[in-house]
């Protein structure tokens, strides 16, 4: 991954990435999309992100693994399925030599949706 540089679309940054690692952001670019129709994608933080009232999740190519930041209540949630990963509060790590747990992926997504759609809701009824 290029460093330095100051990404303005999603097609942009995946321009950077080598055939293998573009072949496995793709696999969780349309898992995303499908997951959440809806939304809209966004660079922010120099990232691939999905968004709709607010940020969804961000994703990421690295040397060794693909980054993928659903912000910290998806993993306390989903702990026992990612226990597997390596993963923060904030961030999960897959490997780029396994398969992509695209079933995971999605539905920490589509628990995204629902908190994003309940957030705005509230927001909303002020």
């Amino acid at each position: 991954m290029e460093s330095g540089i100051k990404f303005k679309t999603v097609d942009e940054y995946f321009s950077t990435l080598s055939h293998d690692s573009k072949g496995i952001m793709e696999q969780v670019r349309n898992t995303i999309k499908q997951a959440a129709p809806q939304a809209t994608e966004v660079i922010s933080y120099n990232m691939p992100a999905f968004k709709m009232h607010g940020i969804l999740v961000y994703y990421a190519a690295h040397t060794a693994h693909i980054g993928f930041y659903p912000t910290a209540s998806p993993i306390e949630i989903f702990k026992d399925e990612l226990s597997a990963y390596k993963y923060s509060k904030g961030a999960i790590q897959f490997p780029v030599d396994k398969p992509m747990p695209l079933d995971l992926i999605s539905k920490i997504v589509k628990f995204r949706v629902q908190q994003d759609q309940a957030k705005a809701k509230k927001k909303k009824q002020g």
